[in-house]
């Protein structure tokens, strides 16, 4: 579904989604000193580490077509389904994807099962369609969002103890919808990450420089990371904070 999904509005993907460092940082520290990483659902590799072995999984064609020379070899398939042997990794790092899984915590089971150290950045659902661009003139994405796994969830699956909300600036690089709600402050202002240790987690901090769904990271026992759009979550071995 998702690889149907992106063959039809994936064109053009990779003009407006470029990395912005303020989120590369913190999913390279999530990665700790994994020296090989598998980068599921990966589109165009925008988050992929550089100064390690990556290799990627993908499900549509359109946007394996728009993967930079040099990028990391790359597998069509699902995350339901990754066609990798238990334990193949280091790591695994899932970007911005599990909410197009036809079954994430399938999906995420899979992560579980391929690597030790699993990193996903996520956003939160349920805040996105709470926001008043979303609300007001697109309730359809707003229902859509309803039904889609929020960050709360994906954290509770992986059993993440720590939380850091990443904010989403009004200058922004990466182009992703949940950008709009960028808005610039009227004075040099640097959003701030929030970090928590067990639950209950914090809510996201609500900046003028910061939007209403934010991104953030969760390191958990057992070896896995969880973040989200705002937010990233690590489940396994603690240490990213």
């Amino acid at each position: 579904m998702e690889g149907a999904l992106y063959d039809e509005i994936g064109v053009g993907y990779a003009l407006g989604r470029r990395t912005d460092q303020r989120w590369l940082t913190p999913v390279l520290a999530a990665l700790g000193g994994a020296r090989t990483v598998l980068d599921v659902g990966a589109g165009t590799g925008s988050y992929e580490p550089a100064d390690r072995a990556v290799y990627a999984v993908e499900p549509s064609s359109e946007m394996i077509r728009q993967r930079p020379g040099g990028a990391a070899p790359v597998v069509r398939a699902v995350a339901e389904a990754l066609p990798v042997r238990d334990s193949a990794v280091e790591a695994v790092l899932a970007v911005l994807t599990v909410h197009h899984w036809a079954d994430w915590r399938r999906g995420l089971a899979e992560l579980r099962r391929v690597a030790p150290l699993r990193v996903v950045l996520a956003y939160d659902t349920r805040r996105h369609a709470e926001f008043w661009l979303v609300r007001e003139y697109v309730p359809e994405i707003a229902r859509l969002e309803l039904s889609r796994p929020s960050a709360e969830q994906i954290a509770e699956e992986f059993g993440a103890q720590v939380v850091l909300s990443l904010p989403v600036p009004w200058d922004f690089a990466d182009g992703s919808f949940r950008r709009t709600g960028g808005v610039r402050p009227p004075t040099s202002t640097s959003g701030s990450v929030v970090r928590a240790r067990r639950l209950p987690r914090p809510r996201p901090p609500r900046s003028s420089g910061e939007c209403g769904a934010c991104a953030r990271i969760w390191p958990v026992d057992g070896g896995s990371v969880s973040m989200r759009s705002c937010s990233v979550s690590r489940n396994g071995t603690p240490g990213f904070g």
